[in-house]
């Protein structure tokens, strides 16, 4: 019995292996984010100087402002800089608002989190119904229902979208608030609700009909067809083992879209006003401050590794045969 313990834990740890060897893996991505951020960032047009003084500033004052920054040093050093601070956890100094990068985004973190987090719920509560619905009645009518649903939805902007809810539940119904964050939690939810369902009307379209292929090969299998031979009811088989073994392509799937989730951040933030990082990656953008730009996309790149990193995880945890 021991033995048999014993073994069980080594094949279990044999499977997570890949947890000690893939952050390794991930250096030479971050990496190569950060160089090909710092280089894009630099390619924007503008002066962050003359931006920040203004057309009627004197060529002094602008030299002072690019030598404050380093930024009349040449482009290899004000990398070097950069990757110093990110050695000794600083992103350097906004030239907007004048106080530390990292401390800039703490401030700004929450509400992309918060979006990030119930966009995800959203989407999922959205599309595991519609999927075991057009599932379980695979080539009639309320499949084909769902087909056309997410088939239009895949074709909607989500800013479009996103306008179009703010007429529906803000304006007409007066239901909703239009923008901002709130400061209590009931208050935040409530102006969390439009744009969450903005992006998971957009992903959860592209989840149903995944989900929706996955369950149907599922019920065709020979764990759901031994279910059955033993006297199961179909409602338990398919939300019994159906369910389970479809969800690993969506976890995958879910983690290949996080880059754009986190992409839909930055317009929805900017079309709901939600004080959070895509909103202030915009703001940066416009008034070319390099060292905010910088920061916030590595974070969001950081973001988008981890959250690969944990669908990994949650995939060797969902089906025993997947090895990494």
């Amino acid at each position: 019995m021991t033995a048999s313990v014993d073994g069980g834990t080594g094949i279990a740890m044999h499977r997570y292996r890949f947890v000690f060897r893939r952050p390794l893996q991930f250096l030479p991505v971050i990496a190569g984010i950060s160089i090909i951020t710092f280089v894009l960032v630099r390619l924007i047009p503008g002066d962050p100087a003359r931006v920040l003084l203004g057309t009627r500033a004197t060529p002094t004052a602008i030299a002072n402002i690019r030598a404050q920054y380093g930024l009349d040093e040449p482009i290899w050093l004000q990398y070097l800089y950069f990757l110093r601070n990110l050695a000794n956890g600083e992103m350097g100094k906004s030239i907007l608002y004048k106080i530390d990068v990292l401390k800039l985004i703490a401030t700004r973190i929450e509400p992309t989190i918060a979006l990030v987090i119930s966009s995800i719920v959203l989407s999922v509560v959205i599309a595991v119904p519609l999927a075991a619905i057009a599932a379980r009645n695979a080539g009639r009518a309320p499949d084909h229902a769902v087909r056309i649903i997410s088939t239009f939805g895949i074709g909607f902007p989500p800013f479009w979208l996103g306008l179009m809810l703010i007429i529906l539940f803000s304006v007409k119904l007066d239901l909703l608030p239009v923008s901002g964050y709130g400061s209590t939690i009931a208050d935040k939810l409530s102006h969390l609700i439009l744009p969450s369902l903005t992006i998971a009307l957009s992903l959860s379209t592209v989840l149903t009909r995944s989900l929706r292929t996955a369950m149907i090969e599922a019920l065709k299998s020979d764990v759901a067809t031994a279910a059955r031979a033993r006297g199961m009811p179909e409602r338990i088989v398919f939300w019994r083992h159906v369910v389970p073994n479809s969800l690993v392509p969506t976890i995958n799937l879910l983690a290949v879209n996080t880059g754009w989730l986190i992409g839909g951040t930055v317009v929805i933030e900017s079309v709901f006003a939600l004080p959070g990082m895509g909103q202030l990656l915009v703001r940066a953008i416009f008034s070319r401050d390099y060292m905010v730009v910088q920061g916030v996309a590595m974070v969001f790149a950081c973001a988008t590794v981890l959250v690969n990193f944990l669908a990994d995880i949650a995939t060797v945890a969902a089906d025993p045969r997947v090895k990494l």
